[in-house]
């Protein structure tokens, strides 16, 4: 999962930002800095400027007068950076999804910290030791070319025709959110790994090829270049407004109903960040209601917080969107622990 000012100063994809705080190595003078870098996985920044973070991040510096440094990329990238830089930190907060956030944890990479309002956030979104809290809930799902197909595939089997030859694609599982996502909901479907593994052996015949980044793959469908890709409701969501072509959909076994899990967006706190407290605060503005309430209103996603209810049209829109889908809930500890034999076994299955 996988997208992300202007007063802001903004940073996107893998641009390194070692100019800019190679200074802020954690000093003394750097916590007094108005500055806040946010590693996080794509969805949430607008390709127009028109996301959620966006608006969040224009707000909370006219309220705070801190500025927001972010860079962007793959769950499992923010991830694997933020680990190279342990000497030297330079995120304050890092925003991922499941199972990146439980690998932060696990990798030394967060501090407690439990935002305002989190205790209105669901016990199974958040850690139970204040590490991470979602802040967007959200849910995997593919997409499709609603003017070349008409109507959406149903099932996992059907993307098996060869129709679909060099016309679909989803991002690399171990390195994007939502291409591991592809394997949990495989794993799932299909009754396990191997059965999971021998049907996505199947598939890579009509894959197009890895891609690091999910986000980058809509505007592929949306033009025709492909016709089916993995993605995430809320950010898929939020692309339909400027991408006519652009249809959500969940893939069924065939003989059974179509699923998909919460993926949410869940932040942390990063330890020994540069701008610890700076990074509070902004998890604070995050889960505050004002920001909650933009969820679905500017971000297409769904409130992290139970006592938010949104009733705007975007909200109406999304429900009806997994009205009749099966909503699982994956065995994250399992994942975590697995993950690295799951992509493994991935990339034997696919030659990738």
């Amino acid at each position: 999962m996988s997208s992300y000012l202007k007063p802001i100063a903004a940073v996107t994809g893998s641009l390194v930002l070692a100019a800019a705080l190679t200074a802020c190595g954690g000093s003394s003078a750097a916590s007094d800095e108005k500055v806040v870098t946010v590693y996080s996985a794509d969805g949430l920044k607008g390709e127009n400027g028109d996301g959620w973070y966006d608006q969040l991040f224009k707000d909370f510096e006219k309220e705070t007068g801190i500025k927001v440094k972010y860079v962007e990329g793959g769950s499992g990238e923010m991830v694997q950076r933020a680990v190279r830089e342990k000497s030297n930190t330079q995120a304050d907060v890092i925003v991922t999804l499941p199972p990146f956030i439980q690998q932060a944890d696990s990798k030394g990479l967060l501090q407690s910290y439990e935002p305002q309002g989190a205790d209105k956030v669901n016990g199974a979104d958040k850690s139970g030791d204040g590490k991470w809290t979602s802040v967007v809930n959200n849910y995997f799902g593919f997409v499709y070319n609603k003017k070349e197909l008409k109507t959406a595939p149903r099932t996992w089997e059907e993307l098996l025709d060869a129709k679909y030859k060099d016309k679909l694609q989803y991002s690399t599982p171990g390195v994007a959110g939502d291409g591991t996502a592809v394997v949990i909901k495989a794993m799932h479907d299909f009754g396990g790994k191997e059965p999971a593994m021998a049907y996505l052996k199947k598939l890579q015949t009509n894959n197009v090829g890895p891609s690091p980044s999910t986000s980058k793959l809509a505007p592929k469908v949306d033009k025709g270049e492909i016709l089916v890709a993995n993605g995430d409701v809320q950010m898929n969501f939020a692309q339909s407004k400027s991408m006519p072509n652009l249809g959500i959909w969940f893939p069924a076994k065939d003989g059974g109903k179509p699923t998909t899990f919460a993926l949410p967006y869940a932040a942390g706190l990063v330890n020994k960040a540069p701008h610890t407290e700076n990074g509070r605060k902004l998890l604070d503005y995050m889960l505050s209601e004002k920001a909650q309430k933009q969820v679905s209103a500017v971000g297409g996603g769904f409130s992290a917080r139970t006592d938010v209810k949104a009733t705007d049209a975007n909200a109406i829109e999304l429900a009806k969107l997994i009205e009749g889908v099966e909503v699982f809930e994956p065995d994250w500890k399992d994942i975590d622990t697995n993950l690295q034999s799951y992509v493994e076994a991935w990339k034997s299955a696919t030659g990738s």
